[in-house]
């Protein structure tokens, strides 16, 4: 085999990557095919997962008539969008009005291209080709890994405001207009989130965060706050319950993606799942140690090699992918569990509440990193919890449209 890759590389092209550089683009196309359709696969059966586990807190059954445990639902469903009416008012920008659930569903195909699923690859171990060198296990393996990440989850806005613009209905503009300015506020918290992780690390790269974890402690310990902070603007900027008043059926009829239907609403609806899958996948390396077994690592025993041959690989890819639908199966629970917030408290809770706390951990994360004490960190952030406990109901707030008036004769009257 390797006499064969030698002598096609002899026609290629002198610009064209060889050697071990072919042998990594080779990988890395085939990661990025087979994650593309693994979780393309995945989102239709995390709506089956969402239905079931919906259905057992809620004491009923679920999907369970189309195939067993109603494992086919799933394809019904597909089949059902596919022959449903594609119907285009006429009131319509029909330009906007196509290229919007694309320019919401692209995005979120193209982020776990710097999700690294598993580590280094021994290309010897692998049977029967005689291969030789090292390979890593990830789509692209650049160097502001975390930085893209972020960027992409800010252009999901662009489609929901662009679907709510071309509808020229009154529900979907409301609803693009709440999406923008909810994803807006929530992308600062997630990015200062994300920059206390790099400080303690000291890598933009998805891997180097992985190995900063593995060699000392999982950042989900050093930095509880900054994950929790994460994980709740990850459910905001996905519009998840209790994050969806951009689509709240309740009072915007379906938001901005009232006028869809067929395919072109089935992309938002997968959107929203890509959109989760990746952010679980991400929350998995910044805070959970990407492929790492053992919290503490680097203090506490032996954890899984960052290279090894094809076996360790596929353990590798199977710990981040439980990981992922953990991180996944929680999201989908706290749906049917909390309430949906009111718009002013949504704002409320980013502005005077996220945003002041993430800073403070920054903060923090930046003073212990700086006197070299990023091992205690996890002390900085009972600090900052601290802080946030007892001088957070001291400062000053805007006023609190649920006060109760004292009205004479009422019992909440000072009269």
């Amino acid at each position: 085999m390797q006499d064969v890759l030698t002598t096609v590389t002899d026609f290629l092209p002198a610009w064209f990557p060889k050697g071990s550089a072919l042998a990594q683009l080779v990988t890395s196309a085939l990661v990025v095919f087979l994650a593309l359709h693994v979780i393309l696969v995945s989102c239709a059966y995390a709506i089956w997962l969402e239905r079931r586990l919906s259905a057992w807190m809620q004491d009923r059954v679920g999907p369970n008539r189309v195939g067993p445990w109603g494992l086919l639902q799933p394809i019904a469903d597909g089949l059902k969008f596919f022959l449903k009416e594609d119907y285009t008012p006429k009131h319509v920008d029909k330009a906007m009005f196509f290229a919007a659930p694309a320019l919401l569903a692209v995005p979120s195909l193209i982020g776990f291209v710097v999700i690294p699923w598993g580590g280094t690859l021994d290309l010897s171990s692998i049977p029967f080709l005689g291969l030789t060198g090292q390979v890593k296990i990830v789509g692209a393996d650049v160097n502001i890994g975390v930085v893209y990440m972020l960027a992409l989850a800010s252009l999901s806005v662009y489609g929901v405001a662009l679907a709510s613009w071309a509808s020229n209905n009154k529900f979907a503009f409301l609803g693009g207009m709440r999406a923008s300015a909810q994803i807006v506020s929530y992308e600062i918290p997630m990015g200062v989130a994300m920059l206390a992780v790099i400080l303690m690390s000291g890598s933009f790269t998805p891997s180097g965060i992985i190995a900063q974890q593995q060699a000392g402690t999982w950042n989900i310990i050093q930095q509880p706050l900054a994950a929790v902070l994460f994980y709740v603007c990850m459910l905001a900027e996905t519009n998840r319950l209790p994050f969806d008043l951009a689509e709240c059926e309740s009072e915007l009829v379906g938001g901005y993606h009232t006028e869809y239907s067929s395919m072109r609403f089935a992309l938002f609806f997968l959107a929203e799942y890509f959109n989760m899958i990746a952010g679980s996948a991400l929350f998995a390396v910044l805070f959970l140690g990407g492929w790492s077994v053992n919290p503490f690592g680097g203090h506490l025993g032996s954890d899984l090699p960052a290279a090894g041959g094809l076996p360790l690989i596929l353990a590798q890819i199977g710990v981040m992918a439980g990981k992922t639908f953990v991180i996944l199966a929680l999201g989908i629970a706290l749906r049917w569990t909390l309430p949906r917030f009111r718009f002013d408290q949504l704002m409320r809770l980013a502005w005077e509440g996220m945003i002041p706390t993430s800073l403070l951990v920054l903060t923090c994360t930046a003073v212990f990193v700086y006197f070299g004490a990023a091992q205690w960190m996890w002390l900085g952030s009972i600090l900052c919890l601290g802080i946030v406990w007892f001088v957070g109901p001291k400062l000053p707030r805007s006023a609190n449209p649920n006060a109760k008036i004292g009205l004479i004769g009422s019992r909440f009257s000072p009269a």
